[in-house]
């Protein structure tokens, strides 16, 4: 570690880190600005198609669709692909809770899979072993921005006729070799809430390449309305076809999408280098080990979580040390299947070994584009001094 002179310790002293923080510049000013001073448009308009059109160039599928949220776009996929009552769809515990409530949204039923020790995605193993004649889907996540083992999960869904729905929530980026998170499954899933590697403040989207997919997506998240035209700005007769939602991503929330998708490359970059400092510097402390990235796989860091070789009560602890720290960290996450909701109302009794053991020792540090190196420096610091380790 770097000397420090004596204004970097009274620095150090006071030196708060949050568990995030967006990452933004004049230029997500400008187009916020620009799209409230037109005076019309605020909902429907212009920037929300543009938005879409570089998420499919970026992400390399033949359409998107954007939402208010990545929970209402999840919601909106199920029902796009048909999910519905008497359904069983495979998810992971190690998430969170949207990707699990998301069936129950359309009335079928979440079947949890274990994760595996490489990712922390699903396990294929686990996957096939919960497989059933009322399975209809399978939803793996890519965990902080960590390409899961979605190949092989792609292969299992193949095999058996079973829709795969990429939960790339926290991985916009990410790629396995020069392939996009996003373009493996029938759908994909994308958050744009405020932590994750490009932010709207809240917003979802969804990539597809199938037309009919695509169709459907578009009417659910407008009302079930056949949208010819701008609804505001035509005198035309607009039919309704089926039952929709108001998940619409506003026109205003758009054009900050545009601003924040033009430099994600950057964004994604200063994350990368930050992750990789934070490994380096990590290594002397031997109770802390840092999550790693299979070699062919290109991981974006939109969480840094790391693993505590000790009890959980040890990891609990140093957790408390750190934030009277003023160092901010999370446990993402615990189990869902130990929720008060699933275990006690909805009665699940799941075996899931491989996600309880995980959930007790992983938590998450800071991270974000502009974290500095004095702010990893003094994370790593404080974690050197905690005694528990000692």
């Amino acid at each position: 570690m770097q000397k420090k002179s004596h204004s970097d310790k009274r620095m150090f002293d006071k030196m708060e880190v949050p568990l995030f923080k967006i990452y933004s510049n004049e230029t997500d000013v400008a187009h916020i600005s620009e799209a409230i001073r037109k005076g019309m448009d605020w909902a429907i308009g212009p920037n929300v198609e543009q938005f879409e059109e570089m998420i499919c160039e970026y992400i390399g599928t033949k359409y998107a669709v954007v939402f208010n949220s990545g929970t209402s776009a999840l919601h909106a996929t199920l029902l796009a692909h048909n999910i519905k009552s008497g359904d069983e769809v495979i998810v992971p515990s190690f998430t969170f809770i949207a990707t699990a409530n998301a069936p129950l949204f359309v009335g079928a039923k979440p079947v949890f899979a274990d994760i595996e020790e490489k990712t922390y995605g699903l396990n294929p193993e686990s996957v096939k072993e919960k497989i059933t004649p009322k399975t209809k889907a399978i939803i793996p996540i890519h965990y902080g921005g960590n390409p899961c083992l979605i190949k092989e999960l792609k292969e299992i869904a193949d095999n058996n006729s079973l829709i795969l729905i990429e939960d790339a929530a926290e991985a916009f980026g990410a790629k396995i070799k020069n392939e996009n998170v996003g373009t493996f499954g029938d759908s994909a899933v994308f958050s744009f809430c405020a932590n994750k590697i490009i932010s709207t403040g809240e917003g979802g989207a969804v990539t597809t390449n199938s037309p009919d997919v695509y169709r459907k997506l578009k009417l659910i998240r407008s009302h079930g309305r056949v949208e010819t035209s701008n609804y505001f700005s035509t005198t035309e007769i607009i039919d309704y076809t089926t039952l929709g939602y108001n998940f619409r991503m506003s026109n205003i929330i758009a054009a900050l999408g545009i601003a924040q998708l033009s430099k994600v490359d950057k964004i994604i970059k200063m994350r990368v280098e930050n992750a990789k400092y934070m490994d380096k510097i990590l290594t002397k402390i031997d109770q802390i080990n840092p999550i790693s990235t299979i070699t062919k796989n290109f991981n974006v860091y939109q969480m840094y979580s790391v693993m505590v070789d000790d009890t959980e009560n040890l990891r609990n602890d140093l957790m408390k040390y750190l934030s009277m720290k003023n160092i901010m960290t999370k446990v993402y996450f615990e189990p869902i299947h130990l929720t008060h909701f699933y275990r006690d109302v909805l009665k699940y009794d799941c075996k899931l070994p491989i996600t309880e053991q995980v959930s007790k020792h992983i938590f998450t540090l800071p991270m974000y584009p502009t974290l500095t190196v004095n702010e990893m420096d003094y994370i790593v610091e404080q974690i050197e001094r905690y005694e528990g380790f000692r």
